[in-house]
């Protein structure tokens, strides 16, 4: 669907009918990768389709995760969602969480997502089910239910280093990046500071942690990722 037809879609017949049957569902736009953010910024460019539509939402098969920003500059007032990216089976666990955790769970809260959504959440040893006419048959599950058994795989602890400390309602809040220690950082509604923090170079880093008046010093292996809380 062309930009154009999307908004036209929206403005004449979507978002209508939704008002008139009171229809709170959010409507989200887009829902592609990053490589296009002209896309939904030429939606809500249109002020009859803007109206209607809750904010954008995102992939990262193509583009940078810096794209989303562009969207969030140009219509300040939207939501940004980050809602799929997969795993290929069998996985490589130090490759795909090292990427995942910093595109995704820091590259795309720093860029003004609400959410990191990872595809999919569970399958089989054969990454089934799937439909007969499609869908990702090399989709590695978060969880592997095999049977009585299962195993946890990249994606499972990609979210784990940020949904077991950072939850809903949590706010994201200002942190610098040094290029080598890509990093994100939350106050949660209890009012706690979370901070994730990936080593993305090749060898040992040691860095500090500083807020107010306090400071830890910390190691991180290459590749390492670790989640802070106080």
């Amino acid at each position: 669907m062309p930009a154009d037809e999307q908004a036209l879609f929206i403005k004449k017949y979507l978002g209508p009918a939704f008002r008139k049957a009171g229809v709170d569902t959010k409507i989200i736009i887009y829902d592609h990768n990053a490589d296009k953010p002209e896309y939904p910024i030429s939606i809500l460019n249109d002020p009859e389709a803007k109206q209607y539509i809750n904010g954008a939402a995102f992939h990262l098969y193509g583009g940078t995760i810096d794209a989303l920003s562009k969207v969030h500059d140009a219509h300040p007032d939207k939501q940004l969602y980050f809602t799929e990216q997969w795993v290929g089976a069998p996985g490589n666990f130090k490759e795909d969480i090292r990427f995942h955790v910093e595109q995704l769970i820091i590259g795309a809260s720093r860029n003004w997502s609400r959410t990191v959504i990872e595809w999919n959440l569970a399958a089989d040893p054969q990454q089934n089910p799937h439909t007969d006419r499609g869908g990702c048959v090399g989709c590695l599950g978060a969880i592997t239910i095999d049977k009585d058994r299962y195993t946890r795989n990249p994606a499972y602890y990609t979210i784990a280093h940020a949904a077991k400390l950072v939850r809903p309602g949590s706010v994201r809040i200002g942190s610098n990046a040094p290029a080598h220690l890509p990093n994100v950082a939350f106050i949660t509604p209890a009012g706690k500071i979370v901070l994730i923090v990936m080593n993305a170079g090749d060898v040992m880093a040691d860095f500090e942690i500083g807020f107010k008046k306090g400071r830890l010093r910390q190691s991180l292996a290459p590749g390492a990722i670790a989640t802070y809380s106080w």
